[in-house]
């Protein structure tokens, strides 16, 4: 059997992976794993391989980006090879050219799908998933864009909700954080002055979505920067035109102000 399975490990810790996603981990031949592209706060590579009763190689991203993943396509040609990822596979589409290649060179690739940050957050905050326009993600300050302003921009026109994943570099132990994020946004908006991204804008941040104990907050930019929101790995939605049920939610489920109310449709 040559076939290369993408299996998605959730959001928080190594429990987060499937049923589906366990059976064949242990069925394989060779299991890899990648920890780069996201945090998963509670992760234990013991308690993994305890569970799935074999060795699991952890690959780096120059393993797989610089390195073509070699070793796993080398491993899928052999036989049957898993690798595990944070969170959903191809949410971030970093291995979207290994599955090519494996394609590319007669190795069957199947999905075994993760809890995802863009579902679990919507789910979380109560927001209606189909009021939300295009995600952006925020750079480090080195890499500084006005791109996610802009996104926030045309999507408030629109009267739609703006995801903002902040940017990680999780072999790194780099975290882009809230304030920091709000605090960039700001900054453009000193220069741009089209009151996109203002300290009386309303937002809502979150930090170690899916795990036990998240933390999310709805108030005022200005708010949002003074909030401790703890641990990464975090997130920002800067808000478009409310639903009445979507307002109640951020108050019952996310402590935002009772004015929340008067923004709601």
């Amino acid at each position: 059997m040559r076939e290369l399975i993408f299996t998605g490990l959730g959001l928080h810790d190594e429990k987060g992976i499937s049923l589906r996603g366990l059976e064949e981990a242990r069925n394989a031949d060779r299991v890899f794993l990648e920890l780069y592209t996201s945090l998963l706060p509670d992760f234990s590579l013991e308690r993994l391989e305890a569970l799935i009763g074999k060795e699991v190689q952890i690959l780096s991203r120059r393993n797989l980006e610089e390195e073509n993943g070699a070793a796993v396509l080398g491993a899928a040609e052999m036989g049957k090879a898993v690798l595990l990822v944070p969170g959903d596979p191809f949410i971030a589409t970093t291995h979207v050219s290994l599955r090519i290649e494996a394609e590319k060179r007669g190795i069957k690739t199947r999905i075994i799908h993760g809890a995802s940050i863009l579902s679990a957050i919507i789910g979380l905050s109560g927001l209606h998933n189909y009021k939300f326009g295009k995600t952006v993600t925020m750079p480090f300050p080195e890499n500084a864009s006005e791109t996610p302003y802009n996104v926030i921009a045309q999507n408030k026109r629109r009267g739609l909700h703006t995801l903002c994943l902040l940017d990680l570099k999780a072999d790194e132990k780099r975290f882009l954080s809230v304030k920091e994020a709000l605090r960039m946004l700001l900054a453009i908006e000193q220069k741009k002055k089209k009151r996109v991204v203002v300290t009386s804008t309303f937002a809502v941040g979150a930090a170690r979505v899916g795990s036990n104990a998240p933390v999310l907050k709805a108030d005022s930019v200005e708010k949002l920067m003074e909030f401790d929101f703890g641990e990464p790995p975090h997130i920002l939605i800067f808000l478009g035109k409310l639903h009445f049920m979507e307002a109640e939610a951020l108050v019952a489920f996310a402590g935002a102000p009772a004015e929340f109310r008067r923004l709601a449709e």
